[in-house]
């Protein structure tokens, strides 16, 4: 499975240094949230890109996560008013699960 998280360069730049990202989607933490929100494919980032990050300006990056990596647990939601099943990682993101990081652009 393939697992990508939309997230604010400055965001990633923080976890690189900490060891552990902690950012749900924008404005919200794990901790608000209880899962981090990610896409199971660019079709979907778009898509999410599109609905909750079109006024932001500052620079923004896609994770790629290894979900063999992870220590907790992933799973495929629905989200409310959806019918497509996005995957949720119920856990910090550990730094070395992260295999690629690259710029978003719209």
């Amino acid at each position: 499975m393939t697992i990508l998280h939309l997230a604010l360069a400055d965001d990633w730049a923080k976890a690189a240094q900490a060891g552990e990202y902690h950012v749900s989607t924008l404005g919200r933490t794990l901790a608000e949230e209880g899962f981090i929100h990610a896409c199971a494919d660019l079709d979907q980032l778009r898509g999410v890109a599109e609905r909750y990050y079109t006024g932001v300006s500052e620079p923004l990056v896609v994770l790629t996560v290894d979900p063999g990596v992870l220590t907790c647990p992933v799973l495929l939601e629905v989200a409310p008013g959806t019918e497509e099943a996005f995957p949720h990682i119920y856990g910090p993101l550990p730094v070395e699960a992260v295999v690629s990081v690259t710029p978003f652009s719209r």
